[in-house]
């Protein structure tokens, strides 16, 4: 790439083994009918192997001394550049820059995941998402109730899809080499739960893993709902008293976020 220098504070870590970045696409489940949306293209390896399978790539890309490499590289293609950071570009925006539903594909900067991840899975018009992600964030995405990774990221990436740990991916497979193992999750969206007020209801999960090994009627003690009215609801509804935020299912916390619901400041 010339005189092109790896910048630390994009999280720059390209891929290149051609063989995986074909996996990545077969694992997001990529066809000709596809519409793609890619965050962070760095030097178009993932790009080009996605434009090889996708109807059209929308590739996001903040550093724009990347342009005249890409907009060369992929001159005359069906990718379309994005120099723009995407969590300021609006859903409205982008839906109208789309103009249907898409499919997001992703190697995503590791400082960067969580706050990506929980933006689109809220747009109504991503069909799934597919990113690699620290081996260990993956775990949290995937992770079940009594389980040490289970937490908010579990929750939020599971009531608004299914997801799965399609494929790990060494840190050698890197360029420059990390320092952590990654791996590429999937999360085909649906909507398996009926919440009222999403947004609303992430904000209780927040407050009852604020202190994980607390247990629940402590931390939301500590965010404005008295102890023992929380001792109360919780034994008239056949939860224990001591029970902690990680023993609860979704179920349990759809069920005690409804009670709560007015109490929720």
């Amino acid at each position: 790439m010339g005189n092109f220098e790896f910048k630390k504070k994009f999280g720059q870590n390209f891929l290149t083994d051609e063989t995986l970045l074909d996996d990545i696409v077969e694992k997001a489940g990529v066809t000709s009918d596809d519409i793609i949306v890619e965050i962070g293209a760095g030097k178009g390896a993932l790009t080009q192997a996605l434009s090889k399978v996708a109807k059209k790539v929308y590739s996001f890309e903040i550093d724009k001394d990347l342009f005249g490499y890409l907009e060369t590289k992929f001159f005359g293609t069906n990718v379309e550049f994005v120099f723009e950071d995407v969590m300021n570009y609006s859903d409205d925006k982008l839906n109208k820059l789309i103009g249907g539903n898409f499919k997001l594909v992703a190697n995503l900067p590791y400082y960067v995941t969580s706050p990506i991840i929980t933006r689109f899975l809220k747009n109504k018009n991503m069909q799934s998402l597919t990113v690699m992600v620290q081996e260990e964030v993956a775990d949290r995405i995937i992770a079940s109730p009594k389980n040490k990774s289970y937490g908010v990221l579990s929750i939020i990436c599971q009531i608004y899809g299914t997801p799965s740990k399609v494929l790990r991916v060494g840190r050698e497979m890197f360029m420059p080499v990390p320092n952590v193992d990654s791996a590429v999750v999937r999360i085909d969206c649906e909507k398996n739960y009926d919440i009222i007020n999403y947004d609303k209801f992430i904000k209780f999960i927040k407050k009852a893993f604020s202190m994980r090994r607390k247990k629940l009627s402590t931390n939301l003690e500590t965010h404005g709902i008295a102890k023992t009215e929380v001792e109360k609801i919780l034994s008239q509804n056949d939860f224990s008293t001591t029970i902690r935020a990680e023993e609860l299912t979704i179920n349990d916390f759809i069920k005690l976020y409804q009670i709560f619901y007015d109490k929720i400041s």
